[in-house]
């Protein structure tokens, strides 16, 4: 579901997910395929947030059915749809008859508005969650992941998460190849599964404000395996070990010690995923010494052993082979 001044990724980026995996299950010779929509209060074009223009295929009051998939997008114009009664109205009259309602960013102060959080433990983008929280204190708002489930609910954090969470939607129906192969279509770097930080380090690497921290981040990124001790990163950025690391800290939001090893979780992870590697060389090649060491950093980042998380998430075979289950048809279905 969109309104004027909607962010465009959130409803285009979940939009290419589910239309990439109906090209992929028809190629394939499977009968599943997902129809997905854009409602809005009225058919017809309205302008985003960027000054593009999405045509709505319906207006919201000419929705008869059932809605398989219903995700309400985020943006700029998030406080006037607050405001819209006949919006939040048609929100609460649908919500029972949604087989999974969801919001990608601040599409969750719309359903929040609606009264269908209270109770429920929700996410957005990290930026308003304490928003969220002040304004709706009967709801538990859960500022860290990327996106979270709670039964039939689906919130999501900002923007591009909105493609993390309809990759989880589409896993959930055809299951995790047909979800990984349609992440590696869309050249999507990582399909991540919803407990990971929306603080990862390719976004901490953005964060710098001084060239030379931005120039070392890379690096770093480039070589995990290297000496990245705080001595070696400190000689490398021309710095006294102490003045280097309160530098990096404040710049980065973390010391070097801790982006060192969110760096090194997330090259093993890719690893862990794309290649058929054992466990030992992954820990090698990603920069940790052992493979004890590395399970011990799964465990604090990504709450998973290395091994669990390879069986989840490795993809292997040919997509175009898979034997998947049958996922909706959403003819009133998957609407953004």
């Amino acid at each position: 579901m969109a309104y004027p001044d909607v962010q465009i990724l959130d409803v285009t980026g979940p939009l290419e997910v589910f239309a990439t995996a109906s090209r992929a299950l028809c190629g394939a010779g499977h009968d599943s395929r997902y129809e997905v929509e854009i409602l809005a209060s009225r058919a017809g074009p309205l302008v985003t947030s960027s000054g593009l223009k999405l045509i709505a295929d319906r207006a919201l009051r000419d929705v008869r059915g059932g809605i398989d998939t219903l995700l309400v997008a985020g943006g700029l114009g998030t406080p006037v749809a607050m405001a819209d009664t006949k919006l939040l109205a048609w929100i609460r009259r649908m919500a029972p008859r949604v087989r999974r309602i969801g919001s990608v960013c601040s599409g969750t102060f719309v359903l929040a508005e609606a009264g269908l959080l209270d109770g429920r433990r929700v996410t957005t983008h990290w930026g308003s969650c304490q928003a969220l929280a002040t304004h709706y204190p009967e709801v538990e708002v859960d500022p860290d992941p990327i996106f979270v489930r709670d039964g039939n609910l689906y919130t999501s954090a900002g923007v591009t998460a909105g493609m993390d969470l309809a990759l989880a939607l589409l896993e959930e129906d055809q299951g995790r190849e047909i979800a990984l192969a349609v992440a590696r279509q869309l050249v999507l770097f990582l399909r991540r599964p919803g407990g990971q930080s929306q603080f990862s380090a390719q976004l901490a690497a953005q964060s710098a404000e001084r060239e030379p921290i931005r120039d070392l981040q890379t690096w770093i990124g480039e070589h995990p395996n290297a000496d990245l001790s705080v001595t070696a990163l400190a000689k490398r950025a021309g710095m006294s070990p102490r003045n280097f690391a309160r530098v990096f800290a404040h710049q980065v939001g973390m010391t070097p010690a801790r982006y060192v090893e969110a760096v090194r979780v997330e090259t093993a992870r890719r690893r862990l995923e794309d290649s058929s590697d054992g466990v030992d060389g992954v820990a090698m090649s990603a920069g940790f010494g052992s493979s004890e060491s590395m399970r011990r950093a799964f465990l604090r980042t990504v709450r998973v052993g290395p091994h669990a998380y390879r069986s989840r998430f490795k993809t292997g075979g040919d997509p175009s082979r898979l034997k998947t289950g049958g996922g909706p048809h959403l003819g009133e279905g998957a609407s953004a």
